[in-house]
């Protein structure tokens, strides 16, 4: 070794830090050509492990199911969003009954759903071959839908579906009725537990799929009905005639994708809906005042949240469509800004990302190689959308009079925006503002990953830096980033969207989020703002919200963003430190916790009559005051959020007006009408 480089023992190069004269790894000596922090790393790592005949282990196909759920349905999840797993469950059994519909087979769907987690669809098909109800619901890759005769433009094709159904469920019962004859097979967690011989029946035809989902591996699940209920509606809006009884209600739709559209606007259109209808196409647009883009795409009856080929190819010749007719120069940003649209196609064996089916991945309508998806789009929507704007002149003129306003805000801004874009290039290099993570919803699917981790990645808002230093100390470095904000942020509303690139905040934001060029780069699933429970932290949810609501719409309207719940008291037994740790270990398996957090008044009296005269009760005044130990529990797998939603009938605008715009007379009367005035407590003589 050279002489003039420095010999330590691993002991000494533990003593790293403010008491030692080592302090990083640039001071250090080489051992064997390594840096001795590598030799170190190296002696600690574990012996291999032995790796033989032994090690090779065979699961059965309801075993592997239950052991990676995440490569058949996504992620688990409790109910709480509308991506968790026991939706998934229930989408797979529709989509099989939907599959039917679309053959001419059944034009009736029961689904009930029970306040016990209880599910079942009844279908009025053709219903499962006798012979084979087995098999579909329990053997891995058998089903119908392989051979594309009998299912032309199906969503399922890997035969997995109802595997995950029956593998992830307590229960799962599978009955197919055909031409008077009957068979049902139940199953518990894949098990088969009875299997009948067909007999007689008076029911008509068609397959009928009751299951329970399994409470230990859904932490607990909810369904909640206002998710379901939007399912129910987008598979009615894009399978025009089909009747679908929820719970007894009935859903149907007349207009496909033009009640699709009209139930999800909440801003008022500048034209009559432009519905077009082809032969597995069907399309609709419209312009509003609002700022950014808004898509829902759909494959085979299935909602492609995050878009793919066909959705790629629609926004292009939509844009090059309306730039031809226009004799214009117009940038395809300002044709778009606004644009509030829908698009359906129907393609033999479609190809997607992930067995979720959220982005479609085919290059081609059919496995022939046929055509192309962007040009069986674009071939639809030149023509179409062209024939359309010049047979009717008044939406014609006002589509290119919203866009021509849009060019003008665009070039009143285009020196603001250009400082903007460049200081943003080096913002992306180094955000002041963001405590990054390592995945993120953009990025491209690792081949051969055991699990997409894309829909865990979320971004926490919070105000000030000490709740920014809690939350960056315990965060999952993986998929949770954090974005600090230094006080209350400027109220934007009524502000033109020049006001996005000239304050740095709201421009490192949109930086952050990566939201300038529209939400399919949006880089965190879920925008999650964690501000503090009282007032001040009320205004900033609302500053924020405000924000978006402005600017980018689409990130509420389609489900991104959250609020962080957080504790407001902590109870806890002020007599369990001086516990023995025999009791302790009493406690702690009869499921008993020293302390309790609570998230409203009414679990604090639960908690403080569970602990009696022995309660301690911590009253939380900010994000700040909870230690780093205590918050990584309230942003783990145990993490509560409020969804923010925006429905039909909805009306941001106004909501905005009152609450963040002038203070008018409305709002002046609405505080003294709402305004509390408690007595002062008087001292007695």
């Amino acid at each position: 070794m050279d002489s003039n480089k420095e010999t330590f023992t691993e002991a000494e190069s533990l003593k790293i830090g403010p008491d030692s004269k080592y302090t990083s790894e640039e001071t250090f000596g080489t051992i064997d050509g390594r840096t001795e922090s590598e030799s170190i790393a190296a002696a600690r790592q574990p012996a291999p492990a032995a790796y033989d005949e032994d090690s090779i282990q065979h699961l059965e196909w309801n075993e592997h199911i239950r052991r990676r759920p995440g490569m058949y349905i996504g992620k688990l999840g409790d109910g709480s969003h509308a991506e968790d797993g026991i939706y998934v469950l229930l989408k797979e059994v529709i989509d099989n009954s939907i599959d039917e519909f679309n053959v001419g087979a059944g034009k009736r769907i029961d689904i009930e759903v029970t306040g016990e987690g209880e599910v079942s669809v009844r279908d009025y098909g053709r219903g499962i071959p006798l012979g084979k109800v087995r098999e579909v619901a329990s053997e891995i890759n058998t089903g119908g839908k392989f051979d594309s005769k009998s299912f032309q433009k199906s969503v399922g094709l890997n035969g997995v579906g109802l595997k995950a159904v029956n593998a992830l469920s307590t229960h799962c019962l599978v009955r197919s009725v055909r031409d008077g004859m009957q068979v049902s097979v139940e199953f518990e967690k894949g098990d088969l537990i009875s299997q009948s011989e067909p007999v007689p029946t008076d029911e008509p035809n068609g397959t009928l799929v009751s299951f329970h989902p399994d409470n230990t591996l859904f932490n607990d699940y909810v369904f909640r009905m206002e998710f379901v209920e939007t399912m129910v509606n987008n598979y009615t809006y894009l399978n025009t005639g089909l009747q679908i009884y929820f719970n007894g209600k009935k859903y149907y739709s007349r207009n496909g994708l033009l009640d699709l559209l009209e139930a999800n606007l909440t801003s008022e259109k500048l034209y009559p809906i432009i519905h077009l209808k082809g032969d597995d196409i069907e399309a609709v647009i419209t312009h509003t005042d609002q700022y950014g883009e808004e898509y829902y795409s759909f494959v085979n009856g299935q909602h492609t949240t995050q878009g793919g080929t066909h959705l790629t190819a629609f926004r292009e010749h939509v844009t090059r469509t309306i730039k031809e007719f226009s004799g214009k120069g117009y940038e395809f940003s300002d044709i778009r800004n606004g644009m509030v649209a829908a698009i359906s196609v129907r393609i033999q064996e479609p190809v997607f990302e992930s067995q979720t089916k959220t982005r479609l991945g085919s290059k081609d309508i059919d496995p022939q190689g046929t055509m192309t998806v962007n040009k069986f789009v674009g071939d639809f929507i030149r023509k179409e959308l062209d024939d359309y704007l010049h047979r009717h002149p008044d939406t014609a003129e006002a589509m290119l009079r919203k866009i021509a306003d849009t060019e003008r805000d665009r070039k009143a801004m285009a020196g603001v925006t250009k400082l903007a874009r460049e200081k943003a290039k080096k913002v992306s290099l180094h955000n002041k503002k963001l405590r990054d993570c390592r995945v993120h919803y953009n990025d491209a699917l690792k081949p051969g990953a055991k699990e997409d981790m894309r829909p865990e990645t979320s971004i926490f808002i919070t105000e000030g830096l000490s709740a920014t230093g809690t939350i960056t100390k315990v965060r999952d470095a993986v998929t949770q980033a954090v974005f600090s904000l230094r006080g209350k942020p400027l109220n934007s509303f009524g502000e033109k969207k020049e006001i996005v690139y000239r304050n740095e905040e709201f421009n490192l934001l949109q930086a952050a989020l990566n939201l300038e060029d529209g939400i399919e780069g949006l880089r965190y699933n879920k925008v999650i703002i964690a501000t503090d429970a009282d007032v001040d932290g009320m205004h900033i949810r609302l500053l924020i919200l405000t924000f978006f609501l402005t600017f980018f719409p689409d990130l509420v309207k389609k489900g991104h963003v959250y609020i962080l719940q957080t504790p407001l008291f902590r109870v806890r037994d002020k007599n369990a430190t001086r516990r023995s740790a025999k009791k302790k270990k009493k406690d702690a398996a009869e499921e008993l916790p020293d302390t309790v957090y609570c998230y409203s008044e009414e679990e604090r009296v639960a908690a403080i009559g569970r602990f009696g005269n022995n309660a301690e009760i911590t009253r939380f005044k900010g994000l700040g005051e909870i230690n780093a130990a205590e918050f990584a529990e309230f942003i783990g797998p145990g993490i509560r959020l409020d969804k923010v939603d925006l429905r039909n009938g909805d009306t941001p605008d106004k909501l905005m007006e009152f609450y963040m715009g002038k203070n008018t007379m409305d709002r002046q009367n609405f505080i003294i009408d709402n305004l509390v005035i408690e007595d002062e407590p008087t001292a007695e003589a």
